[in-house]
């Protein structure tokens, strides 16, 4: 179950990077939403990083965590705000979801 709880935890890290990325293109009150958002995201994500460290190794869970969340933010950046890909992005992005893949295979 903690396993779960810490992906949950890396898509809300996702969100918090999405929308601090949305800040920095908006202004007004359409900019304090999004921060308002990244501050809700961050929060949900940091609780969520507490609970499955309660069972789970630092190392392993802030691994996990910080993996999830540099993939998802590659990809919303590339889904959402049109960031250029190249192979190499790709390449990258395919070995660290393999070791993200090895941590969870290898620990207790």
């Amino acid at each position: 179950m903690n396993w779960v709880i810490l992906i949950i935890a890396g898509l809300f890290e996702v969100g918090f990077a999405s929308c601090l990325g949305k800040v920095k293109q908006t202004s007004g009150s359409e900019m304090y939403y999004w921060f308002a958002g990244f501050l809700i995201c961050l929060t949900i994500s940091m609780l969520l990083l507490i609970k499955a460290t309660q069972t789970l190794p630092i190392g392993t869970a802030y691994a996990v965590w910080t993996g999830i969340g540099a993939v998802g933010t590659v990809l919303m950046g590339i889904l959402v705000f049109k960031d250029p890909v190249s192979f190499w992005k790709i390449f990258f992005i395919s070995t660290l979801i393999g070791s993200v893949i090895g941590l969870k295979a290898v620990s207790n």
